[in-house]
């Protein structure tokens, strides 16, 4: 019987030949990941086993929600990730002014590759699918059991096939498919279930587009997303990677519970209107304007440097609208230096955008963006739940990097279109 990539994966790391959806595995693991906030109760759990780490060269710290601290808490919890990093060895620790957003950093700097199984404290670790590896988030609970064992338990999920086809408009990314996707199934069509793409159109998308396509598979309830290893995958990985890897093909009889198509050329910018991100509407449906009070560009989801790229295309030569805030966050230091390079940051301070370190921050509320009631704001980040980003009665609306930086120029949701 064939099986996915993600059945293939969990069986070698399993240790059998064969594996069907809905059965329990025992998961030797290649990387474990934590945060800044997951990290601490992971490592409570972890001390109370009494073993060492099972492979301080298979797990990446990485302090970035609420750093630079925020507070006094968050300084503590920083501590105590520092503390057990230096204690343990840890190969892939990264401080501040050197850390990034966990999931841009980690596929930059090759931690993660193809064919490998990972596991991370964070539910946005599924963006390592982009590239054809299986990645998850985790508990705290679980991740502490992995930090001295390396292995995790799964059920082997059932998978979906998304068959992308046609070529993308120059005006469509990756966050535009994602939505659309979303807005097609729901944010529990894809409940325990892997979302394995397939189809010529995935040629059409960048190592961007994929990455936050990935990203935002747990938006669906997904398990994991994963990308098959393609001539784009192989060129992103070439100069970082230098483990051994193994690039992983579905079988042709593969089975699938379910199957849905996206044809890209059909596609239009799309927002995902409060509170959930199945909530989408095409921008070109909006009757009434929409006005806005803030806007962030960056996260784990949209904080690579050709968002960046995008963002500072539309905005140069352009003023943020005066009733405004937009907010630019590089994914990592690396991305942030590439973006002074190219003149991305001079483009967005002339154009009155404030320019933060490497931080999630304002993602989930916790700093350098909070709300109060009644505001509203564009953002690229994955989740515009009630309350993500500060007041209760705030809202958030989530569009890719085209839209949010019209909307920043326009003070209304817009497209880049609309920009004079």
């Amino acid at each position: 019987m064939g099986m996915t990539m993600t059945e293939k994966i969990l069986a070698k790391h399993a240790g059998v030949s064969q594996v069907t959806p809905g059965q329990l595995i025992t998961c030797d693991l290649d990387m474990v990941l934590a945060n800044d906030v997951t990290a601490p109760p992971a490592i409570k759990e972890f001390e109370k086993i009494g073993k060492p780490v099972f492979d301080n060269t298979k797990i990446a710290l990485v302090p970035d929600h609420f750093t630079p601290n925020k507070d006094i808490k968050s300084a503590g919890l920083s501590k105590i990730v520092r503390d057990f990093a230096h204690k343990n060895n840890i190969v892939n620790y990264f401080e501040v002014g050197r850390v990034g957003i966990e999931h841009v950093i980690l596929p930059e700097k090759g931690i993660v590759a193809p064919g490998m199984l990972t596991i991370g404290a964070d539910s946005h670790t599924c963006t390592y699918g982009a590239l054809g590896g299986f990645s998850t988030g985790v508990g705290s609970t679980d991740l502490g059991v992995a930090l001295a064992t390396g292995q995790a338990w799964f059920k082997v999920p059932e998978s979906i096939k998304v068959n992308i086809t046609g070529k993308k408009p120059a005006n469509i990314c990756g966050k535009d498919v994602m939505l659309t996707l979303i807005g097609m199934i729901g944010v529990d069509g894809a409940l325990y279930k892997s979302l394995e793409f397939a189809g010529d159109g995935i040629s059409e998308l960048s190592m961007t587009d994929r990455l936050t396509i990935a990203n935002m598979a747990i938006e669906a309830g997904a398990k994991n997303g994963i990308f098959p290893v393609d001539e784009k995958t192989l060129e992103y990985i070439k100069d970082r990677v230098t483990k051994p890897y193994e690039v992983v093909s579905a079988d042709p009889d593969a089975k699938y519970c379910q199957t849905v198509e996206i044809n890209l050329s059909e596609l239009k910018p799309v927002v995902a209107f409060p509170h959930l991100p199945e909530n989408t509407h095409t921008v070109e449906s909006i009757k009434e304007p929409i006005t806005i009070d803030q806007v962030v560009i960056g996260s784990c989801t949209n904080g690579r440097l050709e968002d960046l790229a995008i963002a500072a295309s539309i905005l140069k030569g352009h003023k943020v609208h005066p009733h405004v805030r937009c907010i630019i966050i590089p994914g990592s230091q690396q991305v942030y230096l590439d973006a002074i390079h190219a003149g991305y940051i001079d483009t967005f301070i002339e154009a009155g955008a404030a320019v933060s370190t490497p931080t999630c921050g304002p993602c989930l509320g916790a700093h350098m963006g909070i709300m109060t009631a009644g505001e509203r704001c564009v953002s690229t980040t994955n989740r515009n739940f009630r309350g993500r980003m500060g007041h209760v009665d705030s809202e958030v609306y989530l569009a890719g990097p085209f839209v949010a930086a019209a909307s920043a120029i326009l003070g209304k949701i817009a497209t880049p279109e609309e920009v004079k």
